[in-house]
């Protein structure tokens, strides 16, 4: 028993500097900031929680390939699709909702756009009752804009090269 607490116990995240990890944080808390502060200069609610997830993952782990800004945008232009359509389709029953997570989950793995944050996009759309365009405009403008923080963010030292490049 004990030997198969361990495997749930065990981290595999490898260690970093104390430095690395406040710079990070510093990073998300830039990209949640300036999402925030679009959200007030537009009136379009951009703040939506999945973000903050999609901070951990450009910020504190760019080289994930979740994290690539393929995977990001792509993973949230297709959840808002799939959320807006169900909505659309299917007003008020929450269940629809499920099934649109799933549906999700696997366009994005066909299509290896895999962004796990982005899975949250059809809930927000049945709790918000948010529209498709509305839905497209929220993820389109705020996953590019911590995109572009990200690719700045990740010039600074210690560097980390942010999107990763293409194979030759």
């Amino acid at each position: 028993m004990r030997r198969h607490i361990k495997h749930f116990t065990h981290r595999h995240e490898p260690k970093g500097t104390v430095h690395l990890h406040l710079k990070s944080g510093i990073g998300a808390m830039i990209g949640m900031a300036s999402v925030g502060a679009l959200t007030v200069l537009t009136g379009i609610p951009l703040l939506i929680a999945p973000f903050g997830a999609t901070a951990v993952l450009i910020f504190g782990q760019p080289k994930s390939p979740l994290a690539q800004p393929a995977n990001v945008i792509g993973g949230y232009l297709l959840a808002a699709l799939i959320g807006g359509l169900a909505v659309f389709l299917f007003p008020g029953l929450w269940w629809v909702g499920a099934i649109a997570v799933g549906l999700t989950i696997a366009g994005m793995l066909m299509l290896r756009v895999t962004h796990p944050p982005a899975g949250a996009v059809p809930l927000v759309a049945f709790g918000s009752h948010m529209g498709g365009p509305m839905l497209f405009v929220i993820v389109g403008f705020g996953s590019a804009l911590l995109i572009a923080i990200a690719v700045l963010h990740h010039l600074i030292p210690p560097r980390h090269q942010y999107p990763l490049r293409a194979p030759h």
